[in-house]
């Protein structure tokens, strides 16, 4: 907790800052209706002294005025207070969503241990309980005020019982503060545990295809077990805490209400107070719980703020992998180069993608795939040189980088909407849009579909098959008519027709006549590899063998083997 305490507390008072106009207007309108609703007991005591012991209907009528008036302003300033903090609270959700999003999706890369399914949980769950940070200042705001007009108006009633109030208060909440460390560990524990449930349950659903296909689901699902059940006693332990606080606040609370009623009965009997400071009293004291109570559960409100707005914080404040690359590459045409890179488990691999050739890549471990995909990716701590364009990738500057080499990862995400908001990501590539589902066999998807192009895609594209999902991922790639294109595995999910069909496909788009796109496919699908220009075979993480594909499958028995298994 302390590491992230300091960050924690600044997104904390930047919160209040930037929400200044709503919060403290609500608060100050939460005052009003917390200092008339204090008044309310006061009043009708007013009522029963001067009007009804006294029988005399004029000043009853004036009272009942002045109670119906501060009804009135009760009621009034609670609607727009509320109103006031509600907005600063969606606001600065929103705002902290927005945060959270633009780093994890930042060009550059965000430096961060956290896996999918933590970042999203930081991005929704931690987002809103920092916000609710603005909700608790004008709750304890009004609290005081309420304790405040109680105890004064009971000092003006009978000293010794504005007293007790005065005193008992703050060693009520002294000693329920003792707790707020251990309610902000256990509620810290609590989120970490349950991001950590959510992001392996993002991965498995993610990997539910793959899993069954090798017989790991029973592995994945008592691992999920596993830390879904750290998970499920994390959070116990952070309720027990909080209820445990909650039962102690209440009792005291209670107590403490309790003894100004008890003293109050005292004084009444003794002729000390008037019947009407004795209603007073008692209203007054069971007005009291209230603003006790909602003192007495600050630390725990706070506990909860602070540890997500630590857990925003570390991803705000997240250092970024890459450097703000200053080199504006302004050709369309350009290409590909690595020289000696060691990232992974590659070593020392040279690789060459002219402008205007496709080439295949036959990886003999995945984990060389993996790791020439991941620095293509994001190219950072490697040895060597990764140049596009004849300049370093890290120094490209990321938006004109990511428009001039587009890398396809094999696993990639659909969206809810449809197919062609899936493909057509940007909205501006209409006309272009029947070819690419063309070249990817994606139009044999839209065609199993009354709407076309227009069907409908659920989140994640659960609706699709894996041969259909990888068609339009594909098609999107293609849509995007980037000079460089990485893509892995792209065809692991089709049939062999269709394999075919999607090679000549991205063959006939993107190195046809005057196109002078560069494509690297890392497979070992035969189709895909016959339809390359030139064939590269890594193994150990380096160069091993390069030719074309006719030329390797008839001197080259490695990859006859690795590519006709």
């Amino acid at each position: 907790m302390g590491s992230s305490a300091k960050p924690g507390n600044a997104i904390l008072r930047r919160a209040v800052a930037r929400n200044g106009l709503h919060l403290w207007t609500g608060t100050g309108l939460a005052g009003i209706y917390q200092i008339c609703a204090a008044l309310v007991p006061v009043l009708i005591g007013v009522i029963v002294d001067r009007a009804v012991s006294t029988g005399d209907p004029w000043a009853l009528s004036v009272w009942i005025g002045v109670l119906v008036l501060n009804f009135l302003v009760l009621v009034i300033a609670y609607r727009y207070g509320a109103r006031h903090l509600q907005r600063a609270i969606a606001d600065e959700g929103h705002r902290l969503r927005v945060e959270v999003a633009a780093k994890i999706l930042h060009p550059r890369g965000v430096k961060t241990d956290r896996h999918a399914g933590e970042l999203l949980s930081v991005s929704t769950t931690d987002a809103d309980y920092t916000s609710f940070f603005l909700d608790h200042i004008p709750r304890i705001t009004s609290a005081l005020l309420a304790v405040g007009v109680s105890a004064v108006t009971l000092l003006v009633i009978s000293a010794p019982l504005g007293l007790i109030v005065l005193a008992a208060t703050p060693v009520v909440l002294a000693v329920l503060n003792k707790t707020g460390p251990v309610i902000a560990r256990r509620v810290a524990d609590q989120q970490e545990q349950a991001g950590r449930a959510t992001s392996l349950a993002t991965d498995l659903v993610t990997g539910l295809r793959p899993l069954r296909g090798f017989g790991g689901q029973q592995a994945a699902a008592e691992r999920y077990r596993q830390v879904s059940r750290r998970s499920l006693d994390a959070t116990l332990r952070a309720a027990r805490t909080q209820s445990a606080y909650q039962g102690a606040s209440t009792t005291l609370s209670m107590l403490l209400a309790c003894g100004v009623a008890i003293a109050a009965g005292w004084f009444a009997m003794t002729g000390r107070i008037t019947v009407g400071q004795f209603i007073t009293v008692i209203g007054s004291a069971q007005f009291l719980i209230e603003p006790f109570g909602t003192l007495a559960v600050v630390p725990s409100w706070v506990a909860a703020a602070r540890a997500s707005a630590g857990r925003v914080a570390s991803v705000i404040n997240a250092g970024l992998v890459l450097p703000d690359g200053a080199a504006d590459l302004s050709a369309d045409r350009c290409e590909l180069r690595l020289d000696g890179v060691s990232y992974g488990t590659l070593s020392k691999l040279d690789l060459h993608v002219r402008p205007g050739e496709f080439v295949g890549v036959v990886a003999g471990r995945p984990t060389d795939a993996e790791a020439l995909m991941r620095v293509l990716t994001v190219p950072d701590a490697y040895d060597g040189a990764i140049l596009l364009g004849g300049q370093r990738l890290e120094q490209v500057e990321r938006t004109r980088a990511r428009r001039l080499l587009h890398v396809e990862p094999h696993r990639t995400d659909l969206f809810t909407g449809t197919l062609a908001s899936n493909i057509d990501v940007h909205d501006d590539g209409a006309a272009r849009l029947p070819e690419a589902l063309r070249a990817a066999a994606a139009d044999e998807v839209a065609d199993l579909h009354p709407e076309g192009a227009d069907a409908p895609v659920a989140e994640r594209g659960a609706n699709l098959s894996g041969g259909q999902r990888q068609r339009v991922a594909l098609a999107r790639a293609l849509l995007a008519r980037p000079p460089l294109l990485v893509l892995h595995d792209p065809t692991t999910a089709v049939d062999a027709v269709t394999e075919h069909a999607i090679a000549d496909g991205i063959r006939a788009l993107r190195h046809g006549p005057g196109t002078g796109f560069g494509t690297l496919v890392l497979t070992s699908s035969p189709a895909l590899l016959a339809a390359a220009d030139r064939i590269v075979v890594i193994g150990d993480g380096t160069v091993t063998a390069e030719g074309t594909h006719a030329g390797l499958i008839a001197g080259d028995g490695d990859y006859r083997r690795t590519v006709l298994r």
